[in-house]
């Protein structure tokens, strides 16, 4: 096995998987304040007890994170001190405010490649922190033979425990600092209706049963279509893929997602895979009583992928009579390739290009590239390779904007009604300094995709640019309700708007709470250096001036210029006037 060219190596070792409880309600209640706990929590509380016993996090996941100890011993013992410390943390704040977590351990075998690791190991860990109630270790039970005469701590024996998507009961160990708590917490007979009237529902990622790791990609896609295809339905409100896919490989309870997500139905299932057939089972639950509506199962090639997706489409319409449904019958059924290999490359490409990397850039190239080979009238895969581009010009590649830009109009005329036509080209015009046109392409995209929390996103980033600022808070907050664990640049966009008006203290505020979701994003710094600098903050200007030249130590005007897409000349000229007055001398002519 490789990883990226480099061969993978396999060890034992104790995984520590560790998760906020409620994480979005906390959000919800109190954003600012809730990133800004978890960011100290992380930082005093919870690594310096993982440094002393000798952990290394591999991976944070928003609200969670996932700890390799070389020991079990060491593992179990900073579980504990991590929840005895947060004990003390949460005693000083009313109970809904809390920060707690639940923690799962599992010693076994897994697979590094580069700082990552995956495996049965690290999946089973997960599993393990899904069962544990609030405060509380669920381990494995070889982790309780290397600690049970190593550590003074009384383990309670919960026996044998079927988890998703592990094909084998787990022997279950459970401690809690609170001797009488029990092992696993009650959810709300009722979950939380969303605030409008509109019906709403959630799709988990799908389970990969095909007993390949490597083959998520595959379900993970699978599901992915079903929420682009159920997002074109005018009257349902569906939350975004970046939100569902939070709880990806964790224990969950139907009605505990849908009262976090504020929705009224779930949608999960399993995918199969094998040569060129898959299995497709999927059901669709109501969130307030637990119940199944309807459950169906689908044996077909891999050419019938499409049809099942709009047969699962149809379905959901149907069971949840939703406004306009005879609109939605009557639309024609998606054929996007009849070659299964085109599209598993699309698939493979999605995956890899969301890894937000060089190497994953290349792969997803490469794989999109093949798809074209295989079926040069697949208008995903032409889309997919623009986006590629795009990542490649805001790298530095002036002529890769051009090529972004043509690949989208090669999408766009082969199939005008696919969204990702037009999340390319909003960008792709954008950044040409072509506003209409990129508002238009974000209106097309709403218009085809209206329950699509990024295509309200988008919308808003360019409405910044093209000198209506005012519009761009309203196309955020439905934004939020479609993606309640929403990126970082949602509330960059809404700080941007602020500091085009000149309300330099709101922006101050939004930009901050931006950073705190990204400490690395190069636009969020040089933003609040600029702020800063209006307000007359020089310490805060200074150190956010700082934080820009160790992203990019070349920054430059010329780097303000590409990425600051603006219409109007005054609204750069404020943002330059701002990174002068924060410390950024410019040099050079300036290229209007």
């Amino acid at each position: 096995m490789s990883f990226e060219g480099k061969p993978m190596e396999r060890r034992l070792a104790a995984i520590l998987a560790a998760d906020v409880v409620g994480y979005s309600r906390l959000t919800r209640a109190d954003e600012e304040g809730t990133i800004a706990a978890f960011g100290e929590v992380r930082s005093t509380l919870i690594e310096p007890r993982l440094r002393e016993h000798r952990g290394r996090t591999f991976k944070l996941m928003g609200d969670g994170l996932l700890v390799e100890f070389a020991s079990a011993v060491d593992a179990v013992n900073a579980a504990v001190a991590i929840q005895r410390a947060l004990v003390e943390w949460n005693r000083s704040l009313p109970q809904e405010r809390g920060m707690v977590f639940r923690i799962g351990i599992n010693l076994g075998d897994v697979v590094v490649g580069g700082d990552d690791i995956h495996g049965d190991g690290v999946n089973v860990a997960a599993r393990l922190e899904g069962i544990a109630s609030p405060g509380g270790i669920c381990i494995a039970e070889a982790v309780y033979e290397q600690v049970r005469d190593r550590v003074r701590l009384s383990f309670r024996d919960l026996g044998n425990r079927s988890v998703k998507n592990i094909d084998r009961p787990l022997r279950v160990w459970f401690w809690h600092p609170d001797a009488n708590a029990t092992a696993e917490h009650t959810v709300p007979a009722k979950a939380s209706e969303p605030t409008s009237g509109q019906p709403s529902i959630a799709v988990l990622p799908f389970d990969n049963m095909s007993g390949d790791q490597e083959q998520s990609y595959f379900s993970d896609g699978i599901s992915e279509d079903i929420i682009t295809e159920i997002s074109r339905i005018p009257g349902l409100m569906v939350i975004s893929r970046n939100s569902t896919f939070t709880y990806k490989g964790k224990a969950t309870k139907a009605q505990e997602v849908c009262r976090d997500l504020g929705v009224r139905y779930l949608l999960e299932g399993s995918v199969r895979k094998a040569g060129d057939r898959v299995r497709i089972t999927a059901q669709l639950i109501d969130g307030g009583s637990g119940g199944h509506i309807w459950a169906e199962r689908y044996d077909r090639g891999l050419s019938d992928v499409f049809a099942v997706q709009d047969d699962v489409t149809e379905r959901i319409v149907r069971a949840l009579e939703v406004n306009l449904v005879d609109r939605h019958r009557g639309r024609s059924a998606r054929v996007e390739t009849d070659n299964p290999e085109a599209y598993d490359c699309v698939l493979r490409g999605r995956e890899q290009y969301r890894l937000f990397s060089k190497a994953g850039n290349t792969a997803a190239r490469r794989l999109y590239g093949r798809a074209i080979e295989l079926d040069p009238s697949y208008a995903a895969a032409y889309a997919g390779l623009s986006e590629t581009y795009m990542n490649d010009w805001f790298h530095g590649e002036p002529d890769a904007l051009d090529r972004a830009f043509d690949l989208a109009q090669s999408a766009k005329s082969l199939d005008p009604s696919l969204p990702l036509v037009y999340e390319a080209l909003t960008g792709a015009h954008l950044f040409k300094r072509q506003h209409a046109q990129a508002i238009g392409a974000a209106e097309q995209w709403i218009e085809i995709e209206p329950g699509n929390a990024e295509a309200y996103a988008n919308l808003a980033g360019v409405l910044h640019f093209a000198g209506e600022p005012e519009r761009v808070e309203g196309l955020i907050e439905k934004a939020k309700r479609l993606n309640p664990y929403y990126p970082f640049y949602y509330t960059l966009y809404v700080g941007q708007a602020c500091f085009t008006m000149h309300q330099f203290q709101q922006a101050l505020t939004a930009i901050k709470r931006s950073i705190a979701h990204n400490p690395e994003s190069l636009p969020a710094q040089f933003y609040l250096a600029a702020c800063a600098g209006q307000l007359g903050e020089d310490t805060v200007a200074r150190e956010a001036m700082g934080e820009v030249w160790r992203i990019s130590p070349d920054f430059s005007y010329e780097h303000v210029w590409n990425m600051a897409a603006y219409r109007r000349a005054d609204d750069l000229d404020l943002l330059i006037d701002g990174l002068q007055k924060a410390g950024l001398a410019m040099q050079g002519p300036r290229i209007l």
